[in-house]
């Protein structure tokens, strides 16, 4: 029992060893290494280093849109936290494809979902005009159909989890489209390109044989260009002014 040999039959013994054995497996299990990508051949820091690097991406984003903000103007509460976002963003990605563990995972999974829900508060609050209750239904029921998603790890490698973000910005692009013709159509791009990265994510695994890099690395170049893209749009109210 709890991996004991026959003879070490004392009651105390035995519980003292098996209490010591969870310990030991709670502390392995939180620990657990994960090899999710093509890139990954083995546990260490440098396993994955275009996945790692490639989340430069979300820090020249960041700063792109604090740029722009300054430029017109427009560098509001709610800008500069989903700036502050797109670079723990950046810096979760990076602590999980180089530590590629459980708890690190979540660092990667968790500010993604903060972005996601903090953009459509601000959007529905700053574009749509909705009101703080109506804002807060559409951010509860787009946070419950992505946690459903999550369970639908297979097929697609698990980017069904992020189809719920595909519906949203098409129609939050088309949307804006229909209302300011005359803007560019910062969120029509940035769903398109969207669908991109995401057709990318999910043939990590199947286009290794014949590039043995994957292509997980192009979700993260692209999904940079995605957050600036759809943050960029929030920023059309003060071009109106301008």
């Amino acid at each position: 029992m709890c991996g004991l040999a026959p003879w070490q039959d004392d009651a105390a013994l035995l519980t003292t060893s098996c209490q010591q054995l969870r310990i030991v497996r709670m502390v392995h299990n939180r620990r657990t290494y994960v090899d999710l990508y093509c890139e990954r051949l083995a546990p260490g820091l440098l396993g994955e280093p275009l996945n790692a690097l490639s989340n430069v991406a979300f820090f020249i984003a960041a700063w792109l849109v604090a740029r722009d903000a300054r430029r017109l103007r427009a560098l509001r509460a709610d800008i500069g936290v989903l700036v502050a976002l797109m670079v723990i963003v950046g810096i979760g990605s990076i602590v999980f494809h180089t530590v590629a563990t459980t708890w690190a995972q979540w660092l990667d999974l968790v500010p993604i979902l903060a972005f996601q829900l903090a953009f459509l508060w601000i959007y529905a609050r700053r574009e749509l005009r909705w009101r703080p209750l109506a804002a807060a239904v559409l951010v509860a029921a787009f946070l419950a159909i992505a946690l459903y998603a999550r369970q639908f790890q297979e097929p697609f490698n698990g980017s069904i989890t992020y189809a719920p973000a595909v519906v949203a910005i098409f129609a939050l692009g088309l949307h804006h489209r229909a209302t300011h013709p005359g803007e560019t159509p910062f969120l029509v791009v940035a769903a398109g390109m969207f669908t991109v990265s995401l057709l990318l994510r999910t043939i990590d695994a199947a286009a290794c044989e014949r590039f043995p890099y994957g292509t997980h690395f192009f979700w993260h170049l692209l999904n940079g260009v995605v957050l600036y893209l759809a943050v960029r749009s929030l920023l059309g109210s003060a071009e109106r002014t301008h």
